[in-house]
């Protein structure tokens, strides 16, 4: 590691390959906490290239644990964390919402490093158990329209930067990963982003790698569709930005979307989006991003129709029940 630093702290760069070689390592746990947080932190100085980061994601690729899901046409809904916004867990609702409207989501998750609540924090805090189980997975997939990967039971790498990511308390470019080594590797994704630079990025790895791919950015810093401030999309169709007021929403204050203090205050949150009795701004944040994981699952269908059935989702119960059969199969 000392050798890796020195060669960082000239501003040199990692070569793909290089990069898979520090991850498959980082893995095997050949580094300790410190030697973790200067290597993380350098990329908080600096920046990462594309090849870094698809480095990075061939090793933790190549050593996931493997999943089998009976489901071609699934899509994860994710973002990076690390916005500095803690708001509730609003991909976490979207899963549940587009579940409510008959498709399906291989959700892949991890703990909050740098905010109150990750996804792993609200599931959890319903009695859900994590599970690696094949058979399992598939049934929750099936009857309840979502299945959930905890990412430290399927990716070494990530487990071994659990403890040093958490101390660290800041994001890294671990948050830029997560939403790339889903073990499924679904063909579709949502993906939130915290700025401009890592859109960009994301959409020249998904053109690469050839997988299908909507980028969401709220100008403001968000890394969902928070309809605090205008936002952009990036997806195979191009790149377009938003207002919320053109699709129908109004503006949200920051305020609205505060996650709180504590798990259990982000979990009530949750409960009442699904329950259809939260606030307006955070019902229409999860619709809005419900809407376009839609679309990136149908491009068929407009953003107008697609909102019409998430909002639908929530109204119906349907998002609600989808969310109680799956807390059920994974308690």
């Amino acid at each position: 590691m000392k050798t890796i630093l020195d060669k960082m702290f000239r501003h040199d760069n990692l070569t793909r390959s290089e990069a898979a070689s520090i991850m498959e390592r980082i893995a095997d746990g050949a580094y300790n906490d410190c030697q973790l947080s200067a290597f993380m932190t350098v990329f908080l100085m600096r920046g990462i290239t594309t090849d870094e980061l698809a480095g990075f994601r061939d090793a933790i690729l190549s050593r996931r644990c493997r999943v089998e899901i009976e489901n071609d046409s699934c899509i994860d809904i994710v973002g990076t964390g690390g916005d500095g916004k803690n708001t509730f867990n609003i991909s976490t609702c979207t899963c549940f919402v587009v579940a409510g409207t008959g498709r399906k989501v291989v959700k892949h998750g991890n703990y909050g490093a740098s905010s109150v609540s990750g996804a792993s924090n609200v599931l959890e805090h319903h009695g859900v158990k994590f599970s690696a189980d094949n058979d399992k997975l598939n049934l929750s997939l099936e009857q309840s329209g979502v299945c959930y990967l905890h990412a430290p039971f399927f990716s070494p790498a990530l487990k071994s930067v659990a403890s040093a990511r958490k101390q660290l308390g800041v994001r890294t470019f671990f948050n830029m990963l997560g939403p790339l080594v889903n073990p499924v590797m679904p063909r579709h994704q949502l993906l939130g982003v915290y700025n401009l630079k890592l859109m960009r990025l994301y959409h020249y790895l998904a053109q690469n790698e050839n997988f299908s791919c909507t980028i969401v950015h709220s100008l403001d810093g968000y890394d969902e569709i928070s309809l605090t401030a205008p936002f952009k999309i990036a997806s195979d169709k191009g790149e377009r930005l938003y207002t919320p007021e053109e699709l129908g929403f109004g503006t949200a204050q920051q305020a609205d979307l505060w996650g709180g203090e504590t798990i259990a205050e982000a979990a009530a949150i949750f409960d009442n989006v699904l329950a259809g009795k939260a606030s307006r701004s955070q019902t229409d944040a999860v619709i809005a991003n419900a809407a376009f994981a839609i679309t990136t699952l149908d491009q068929q269908i407009s953003i107008d129709k697609a909102i019409d059935q998430a909002r639908y989702s929530i109204n119906s119960g349907a998002a609600a029940e989808c969310f109680k059969r799956f807390v059920d199969i994974n308690s």
